[in-house]
Formats: structure tokens, sequence, C-alpha cells
């Protein structure tokens, strides 16, 4: 049985899939430095197929959220510091 229902959402799957772990991370849920859950398990805890589970993982890979390391798996990448706004920026 899976743990999350995105069904009844307008939209792919896969984004919506996608959006909801990159909240996920964001809220601290799943920590910076750590592994994402694999594909199947993400895949078993959404009620997915194994490829909606692969189509969301890249997502997130593209969105610079997690990063996968060959042989290793995929975790969740480090938070990336807001830079502050140059001065030019702060003079408009």
């Amino acid at each position: 049985m899976s743990k999350y229902q995105l069904d009844d959402l307008p939209g792919y799957v896969y984004e919506i899939m996608a959006e909801h772990l990159a909240g996920r991370i964001v809220s601290g849920e799943l920590a910076p430095n750590t592994p994402l859950p694999s594909e199947r398990q993400l895949a078993q805890e959404y009620g997915v197929s194994l490829g909606t589970g692969r189509q969301a993982t890249r997502l997130l890979r593209r969105r610079g959220l997690v990063v996968t390391i060959r042989s290793k798996g995929t975790y969740i990448a480090p938070r990336r510091p807001n830079p502050e706004p140059s001065r030019a920026q702060n003079e408009i």
C-alpha cells in the first residue's frame, strides 16, 4: 500500500511526485547529504511504477536537489546558501 496518494492531482504523476519530494527536501524531512530512498522504494512508497520513480528522481537531479554517484546511490544535495544581492542590485 502506498504512503502518498498522487493520482487525484492534475498533471503528470512524475512531476507531482518530484514536487512532493522537493517539498520534503526543503522542509528538512529528507536531510542534506543523506541517501534518497532507492527508486524502487520511492515507487512503492508513492504507489507508482519504477519508471515514474526514475523520472521523478531525474527531475530532482536537474533541479540540483539530489546528486547521483555511480554505484553508490542518490543523495540529497547540500543546501546552497542564498547569495547576497550585489551592491548594484541594491541600488536599482
